[in-house]
């Protein structure tokens, strides 16, 4: 390659102008959604990052709303067991759960399911078949956690007066826990959901790889082997943008959960 070749390639990628001229580009680019060109392909970055959002997020909301079906109601029997049998046995596997790296349990759902039953695809995005074992793998990783926060954050609700008050009215177990009790100790857990699922977006990148998940890590995952910058400069701002949305939804949630919130 000759120095007009380089020259020509430089010109290309605008990387012969002055560092604040790139800046300034880069900023122009991203509150336009250009991101350039791929290296690898000549595609636009923008078409293939909203190719591969949607698969991201999609797994995330299943995988999330999956954690979070398992385990309310499993940390709120913890949380009323205290220190009996369901208890233990809750505390155990939730252990457990939290000694599974995620990609070993991925391998192990492809081996039982996929490849000893033959009843679930491996890899890929097709049916609904293809959702269950990439968000089961995630979403049991997540419940490891998320019983141990339901359960403590229930114990505490448990001790106060109002949910006392409660019971001595009469109103029956189901009310006092989940209209009483759960609603009041919302707030930590919508907290800790929020942060986690922005945690969840970034570690994606593993799940989706055994998978082989059309998703935004798989194609991070890509552009840092054949080190195509401007595609792994999009997906992390993108991750990144994503991440301040979910944190203001978050506050936004305050307020539908905590009427105190939305008087102050």
């Amino acid at each position: 390659m000759t120095e007009d070749d380089l020259a020509r390639i430089r010109a290309a990628l605008g990387t012969d102008r002055p560092f604040f001229v790139q800046y300034f580009s880069f900023l122009k680019g991203l509150v336009t959604l250009d991101f350039g060109r791929s290296f690898t392909g000549s595609t636009p970055v923008s078409r293939l990052i909203a190719d591969a959002l949607p698969a991201t997020l999609l797994l995330a909301f299943i995988s999330m709303a999956v954690s979070i079906a398992l385990s309310i109601p499993l940390g709120i029997k913890a949380a009323t067991s205290r220190g009996k049998t369901a208890d233990q046995v809750i505390r155990i596997f939730s252990l457990i759960g939290l000694s599974f790296p995620n990609f070993w349990l991925a391998t192990m759902l492809v081996l039982l399911f996929s490849i000893t039953l033959g009843w679930l695809p491996p890899s890929g995005m097709g049916g609904f078949a293809s959702y269950i074992m990439p968000s089961v793998t995630m979403g049991v990783i997540l419940t490891a956690t998320n019983v141990r926060l339901v359960r403590t954050a229930m114990l505490d609700t448990l001790r106060s007066q109002y949910v006392m008050v409660a019971r001595a009215k009469g109103l029956s177990e189901s009310k006092v826990l989940y209209k009483h009790a759960l609603r009041n100790c919302a707030i930590p857990l919508i907290t800790y959901f929020g942060l986690q699922f922005g945690g969840l977006l970034g570690g994606i990148v593993v799940i989706e790889r055994v998978f082989n998940w059309p998703g935004l890590g798989t194609l991070a995952f890509d552009a840092v082997g054949a080190r195509d910058y401007p595609v792994l400069q999009a997906v992390i701002t993108v991750l990144s943008l994503m991440i301040v949305g979910i944190n203001l939804l978050v506050d936004i949630a305050y307020g539908l959960v905590d009427p105190r919130i939305r008087t102050e």
